[in-house]
């Protein structure tokens, strides 16, 4: 894939070190390196703070709980090296109120177990082809959680047109 810094590395991050080994062997396939595996929560939050990625696939029992709090902190924490890195939050049985839930943290996009090298590609191109802006906003921070542009004025929140009336 290329528009990724190959100097950049992605993150893998799953309880399970087989599915961990799984998902970097798919990206190697996608010609994606380096791609580097972690199980623990502790050193993946570590890890996150302390380089930047190109990438960042996640397990949702890693993101800290039902209110994603790690993807939440890693969004909220101005100077963060990962605060605008794409996040697919991977999962094996997620329902409509997850998924809402994880987007609603920050995650960029979303995968459901189980997957392929396709799967992958697929989000990949999707996150390079339609580029979604950051929002900063007082209770959230991430990538515009809007995907179509919807007909109309696009100071269409109430929010917008107070930010532009200032």
């Amino acid at each position: 894939m290329s528009g990724f810094d190959p100097k950049l590395h992605v993150l893998v991050a799953d309880p399970s070190s087989h599915m961990a080994a799984l998902v970097v062997a798919m990206l190697h396939s996608l010609r994606i390196r380096p791609a580097e595996a972690m199980i623990e929560p502790s050193q993946i939050a570590a890890e996150l703070g302390r380089r930047a990625f190109a990438l960042v696939l996640m397990d949702e029992q890693l993101a800290g709980g039902d209110d994603f709090s790690l993807i939440r902190a890693l969004r909220h924490a101005e100077g963060h090296p990962n605060r605008l890195t794409p996040v697919i939050m991977m999962a094996a049985g997620p329902d409509a109120r997850m998924i809402a839930a994880a987007r609603d943290a920050g995650v960029t996009e979303f995968l459901r177990k189980p997957f392929s090298a396709a799967h992958i590609r697929q989000r990949l191109e999707g996150l390079q082809q339609a580029p979604r802006a950051f929002v900063e906003a007082d209770a959230y921070a991430g990538p515009d959680r809007r995907r179509k542009a919807a007909p109309g004025d696009a100071r269409r929140r109430r929010s917008d047109s107070e930010a532009s009336s200032s």
